[in-house]
């Protein structure tokens, strides 16, 4: 195998995953705690689609916007925690080039999906709270659909080019990989080729997706804020508030994280590369967690159903 990973080569059959570089003695003990948020993830996210679908009463825009998170979260923690438990407790690291390559598309096709949803969901809240009268007949059921067809496109068109540019390059330095999935710079910094297409696509879709979805989360939870003040009653403000909150804080776990592991591939040198693959691998471990928890068992509607479902009193 130590032939493989250092001969050259332009066309590699695999690529080795080396886990968390540095903390190859605790990863064991690592996957414990991966291990269960994954376990959650997996329990809440499906908890919530089974929900919606049986109960009528939730056949609504934000339910449905909460079952595409659902969907998007169950597909971005089964990307990459199989794989990176197996190289934590079988210490099996390859991968083929191909599933590499799809194991990245899928990544970053659906982390762009889920900025879309958390802006559709932002809107979602801004017009139900600000412009409650039209929101039954601006978030209809069929404009629920183009919008989950328009971020499905968004997604899947925008990032298309990232692993057609990573198979086109020469791959002749290593098959290496320091990192517990295949991330797009991460895979593209191999090759023995001026990268700075894929660099500069990568920076400028980032940069305008992050800053653009950003923006319009910012400015509907302003609006959001302006009309909670704006309520009569103390108690109502604090509810609805808090509900905003753990709102916020639930996207900002998204956001941070990918900022920052977007910045440390181009700027961060000086970062520990086991503190950088730790990061990166809990933007999409801890929100698909969070999301069930926040969303779904603050939820009214959802916790009462839910509840009903265990005691066996029915619909």
């Amino acid at each position: 195998m130590s032939d493989s990973n250092t001969t050259e080569f332009t066309n590699p059959s695999t690529f080795i995953l080396l886990g968390i570089p540095g903390l190859e003695t605790a990863h064991v003990w690592i996957s414990i705690p991966f291990c269960a948020m994954y376990a959650i993830a997996i329990l809440g996210n499906f908890t919530i689609l089974f929900i919606v679908k049986i109960e009528p009463s939730l056949h609504g825009p934000m339910y449905y916007f909460l079952c595409m998170l659902a969907v998007t979260d169950l597909v971005l923690s089964t990307s990459i925690l199989p794989k990176m438990l197996s190289i934590f407790w079988f210490n099996s690291r390859e991968i083929k080039f191909s599933a590499c390559l799809t194991q990245l598309y899928f990544i970053h096709c659906f982390s762009v999906m889920e900025s879309g949803i958390f802006v559709a969901m932002a809107f979602d809240r801004y017009v139900a709270i600000c412009d409650p009268l039209r929101h039954s007949t601006t978030l209809t059921n069929s404009m629920v659909v183009k919008i989950g067809l328009a971020l499905v496109l968004r997604g899947s068109m925008l990032i298309l080019p990232f692993p057609f540019l990573a198979k086109q390059w020469p791959y002749c330095r290593t098959n290496i990989i320091s990192h517990s999935y295949c991330e797009h710079m991460a895979v593209v910094k191999l090759a023995c080729a001026d990268i700075r297409i894929s660099s500069y696509y990568s920076l400028s879709v980032a940069s305008c997706l992050i800053g653009l979805d950003f923006f319009f989360i910012a400015v509907s939870y302003i609006q959001i804020l302006r009309a909670i003040f704006s309520l009569p009653r103390r108690d109502a403000r604090l509810k609805t508030f808090g509900t905003c909150g753990s709102h916020l804080c639930v996207i900002l776990a998204f956001y941070i994280p990918v900022l920052f592991s977007f910045l440390t591939h181009r700027f961060g040198q000086n970062v520990p590369l086991h503190f950088h693959i730790l990061i990166a691998s809990m933007y999409l471990l801890v929100p698909p967690m969070l999301h069930p928890i926040i969303y779904g068992m603050r939820t009214k509607q959802i916790r009462g159903r839910l509840l009903r479902l265990f005691t066996h009193k029915g619909p």
